[in-house]
C-alpha cells in the first residue's frame, strides 16, 4: 500500500550532471524544488572521463554559466590540468578544457545543493511516474512512497534500465556498484513513449604507483583561465596528464578476443557512441590502424585511480590485464578497477518540444541522456534548460527557447526534437553552422541578457556585462580611428603587441579577456558582417510560427514521408519544419504558399 509523502512544485529525479543543473535553477528562481537521488554519497559523480569541456563542450559550459548554471563555477574549484584545444585553428572553434578532481567536484556540487535555499535532497529510487488525464502528478519510489510536484524533470542518465556488460557478464547496473532503475522505462512506456536502447563504456582505471611515466611523454597544463565569466581566477593546483600510445601487441590481444566481448559475440544490440569507440571497435572499423592514442589522467589530487582514456572496453577482466600490460608505461599496471560496457534506455527526443517537456504528457521534462546525449556538457545544458523551462511554465512566462543562433545549446537541442537520434549524440563545433558567432569566449555577450530575463542572472552581473560590452565597443570605435593598431591587429597581432607596435599605452581598463573580444571582433570584421546577414536571413524563416493545429494532410503538394513527419513533430516555426530529415526545401516552400494563403502573408 502507497503512502503519500511531501509535495513541492518541481521534483528532479536523479543526481547526475543534468539533474543538478535543473534542480540548482529551479530553487535559484524561488521554486520549492526536490532532488531525488539513489545514492546521496554520489553526487554529479563522474561516471566515465574526470574531465569537464573540450571540443564544442567547453562552449556549452560557458553557455551553461552564462544562464546562470553551476558547471563551470565547480569546474573552476576543482580544475588539476587547464588545456585550450585547437589553437592552432580560428578562435571560433577554440575550447576549453580542464581535467577534474572529482571526488573534489562532487563533494563541491553537493556542498552547494544541500546549502541551497528552496532545495531538498530526497534519498529514493523513482520507479514510477504518476500520471493523470496526460498531466504528470508526480513520482513513486520502489518503497512505495508517492511525492506530489507541478512539474517533474526526469534525468536518470544510464540508469533506465541499465545493463553492465564485463565479457560475458552481464549484470543490472546503473554504473558501477549502484542499481539501476528499471521500472521508471515501463512507467513511460505505459505512459506512450517510444524508447530505444544506446550503449556506452569506460576503461580501466589504473594505480599510479604502477605506471611508468618515464615511458610516456609529458602533457603539461596551459597557465590556467577561468570557465565561469561570473567569478573571480582561481589560482589551480596543477598537475601533468601523461600519453602513450597501443601496439601491435595490443591490437592482436584485442582481435583474438572479440568473442568474448559482449557487443561482438552478439549479447549487446544497442547502438554506441560513435565519436568515442571502445578500443574494440577502433581495432575492427580501423584496421590498417596499429597504434591509437591513450591519454593518461589522474583522477584527482589525493588518489591513486589514473583514467586510462582511449582503451573503453568490454573484455574480460583477466584480458583487460594483458591489453593494458601490452602498452608503453603500463606493462606493470595493476587495474583498480575494472572496464565495463553500460547498455541502457532512452526516450526518442522527437517526442519534447523545443523547451524539453514531453509532447505526450503536460508538465513532464526529460534531460540528459535519456534524451540519447552523451557526455556531462550536453546533459548539465539540458538540465538548465529544462529547470529554467519548468519554472517560467509555473510562472506563466514564456518559454526560453534558443535558436541555433543564439547558442551551441540551441543547436543541440533543436538536433535533438526536431532530427532525433539513434546513437549517442555528442556535440561538435561542425554541428553549428554560426559557429565564428557562437564562439566560447563571447557566451556571456550571447547569453546573460536570456538569464537576467528568466531571473537567472543577477543585477550586479548584468551590470558588470554590460560594462564589458561598452568598453568593447569604446575600444573598437578608437581603433578604428587609429589606422596603424587596426591594421597590426588584421594582420593577426594581438591587442598589446599591436599597440605597442603602434608606440601606445594599452589602455589600463581593459582587461585580457575584453581585449581579446575586441582583437577577434575587428580581425574577422567582416566575416562577422557576413554571418550576421545569414543570422538575419535565418530569424524570418525561425520567426513563422506554425502552431500544432495545421492539417499537413490537408496541404497539396507535400510528399507522404514530409506529412508523417511534420504531422508527427509537429514544428514550431518553418526555420524548425526546415531541418526535419526528408522535409525538402520544395516541401518548404509548398507550406510557405499554403500559410500565404491561410494568413494572407
Amino acid at each position: 500500500m502507497s503512502k503519500k509523502s511531501k509535495d513541492y512544485e518541481i521534483i528532479v529525479v536523479g543526481a547526475g550532471h543534468a539533474g543538478c543543473e535543473a534542480a540548482y535553477i529551479s530553487a535559484k528562481m524561488g521554486i520549492k524544488t526536490a532532488l531525488f537521488s539513489i545514492s546521496l554519497d554520489n553526487i554529479a559523480q563522474m561516471s566515465c572521463n574526470p574531465a569537464i569541456g573540450g571540443l564544442a563542450k567547453g562552449h556549452l559550459v560557458r553557455e551553461i554559466d552564462s544562464l546562470g548554471g553551476i558547471m563551470a563555477k565547480l569546474t573552476d574549484r576543482s580544475a588539476i590540468h587547464y588545456k585550450m584545444l585547437n589553437r592552432t585553428k580560428g578562435p571560433s572553434v577554440w575550447s576549453p578544457r580542464a581535467q577534474i578532481d572529482k571526488a573534489v567536484y562532487s563533494k563541491k556540487m553537493a556542498d552547494v545543493l544541500k546549502k541551497a535555499k528552496n532545495l531538498g535532497l530526497v534519498k529514493g529510487l523513482v520507479s514510477d511516474i504518476i500520471v493523470e488525464n496526460s498531466r504528470v502528478k508526480g513520482v513513486k519510489t520502489q518503497d512505495g512512497r508517492e511525492f506530489y510536484a507541478k512539474v517533474v524533470i526526469l534525468t536518470p542518465g544510464t540508469f533506465l534500465n541499465g545493463l553492465i556488460h564485463i565479457g560475458h557478464k552481464a549484470f543490472p547496473g546503473g554504473r558501477a556498484g549502484e542499481e539501476p532503475a528499471c521500472g521508471l522505462s515501463d512507467s513511460l512506456k505505459k505512459a506512450g513513449f517510444k524508447l530505444g536502447r544506446l550503449k556506452t563504456g569506460t576503461p580501466p582505471r589504473v594505480d599510479k604507483d604502477s605506471v611508468d611515466f618515464d615511458e610516456c611523454s609529458i602533457e603539461p597544463s596551459e597557465d590556467p583561465q577561468p570557465f565561469s565569466f561570473r567569478q573571480k581566477f582561481i589560482t589551480y593546483d596543477t598537475i601533468n596528464c601523461y600519453i602513450t600510445k597501443t601496439t601491435a601487441e595490443t591490437k592482436k590481444i584485442v582481435k583474438d578476443n572479440l568473442t568474448k566481448t559482449a557487443m561482438y559475440s552478439g549479447k549487446i544490440k544497442a547502438t554506441g557512441v560513435r565519436y568515442c569507440p571502445s578500443i574494440e571497435d577502433k581495432i575492427v572499423k580501423f584496421p590498417d590502424k596499429d597504434t591509437h592514442q591513450v591519454f593518461i589522467e589522474p583522477e584527482g589530487i589525493n588518489t591513486r585511480e589514473v583514467y586510462v582514456n582511449g582503451i573503453s572496453t568490454g573484455l574480460p577482466e583477466d584480458i583487460q590485464y594483458d591489453m593494458v600490460h601490452s602498452i608503453p608505461g603500463l606493462k606493470k599496471a595493476e587495474i583498480l578497477k575494472s572496464a565495463y560496457a553500460i547498455e541502457y534506455d532512452f526516450v526518442f527526443p522527437t517526442q519534447l518540444k523545443p523547451t524539453l517537456e514531453t509532447r505526450l504528457v503536460e508538465n513532464l521534462y526529460l534531460a540528459g541522456q535519456i534524451n540519447g546525449t552523451s557526455g556531462y556538457e550536453e546533459a548539465g545544458a539540458q538540465g538548465i534548460i529544462a529547470g529554467i523551462n519548468a519554472v517560467l511554465l509555473l510562472k506563466q512566462k514564456p518559454a526560453l527557447i534558443l535558436k541555433r543562433s543564439d547558442a551551441y545549446i540551441g543547436v543541440l537541442i533543436d538536433d535533438l526534437v526536431t532530427k532525433g537520434t539513434r546513437e549517442p549524440y555528442r556535440m561538435f563545433t561542425s554541428r553549428a553552422e554560426y559557429r565564428l558567432s557562437l564562439r566560447q569566449d563571447n557566451a556571456d555577450i550571447r547569453l546573460m541578457e536570456y538569464g537576467y530575463w528568466a531571473g537567472t542572472i543577477s543585477k550586479k552581473e548584468i551590470t558588470r556585462l554590460r560594462k564589458k560590452i561598452s568598453l568593447i565597443n569604446r575600444e573598437k570605435e578608437d581603433i578604428i580611428k587609429n589606422k596603424t593598431i587596426l591594421k597590426y591587429i588584421r594582420r593577426g597581432v594581438s591587442f598589446k603587441s599591436a599597440f605597442e607596435k603602434a608606440g601606445k599605452k594599452v589602455p589600463a581598463d581593459i582587461d585580457g579577456a575584453t581585449a581579446f573580444q575586441v582583437e577577434v571582433d575587428l580581425r574577422y570584421e567582416g566575416y562577422l558582417k557576413k554571418q550576421e546577414k545569414q543570422i538575419a536571413a535565418f530569424k524570418k524563416m525561425e520567426d513563422v510560427a506554425l502552431g500544432g493545429s495545421i492539417d499537413y494532410h490537408s496541404i497539396r503538394g507535400l510528399k507522404k514521408e514530409s506529412v508523417e513527419k511534420l504531422s508527427n513533430l509537429k514544428p514550431l516555426t518553418l526555420g524548425q519544419a526546415s531541418r526535419i530529415s526528408g522535409v525538402s526545401p520544395a516541401d518548404i516552400a509548398v507550406i510557405m504558399i499554403y500559410l500565404r494563403k491561410r494568413r494572407g502573408i
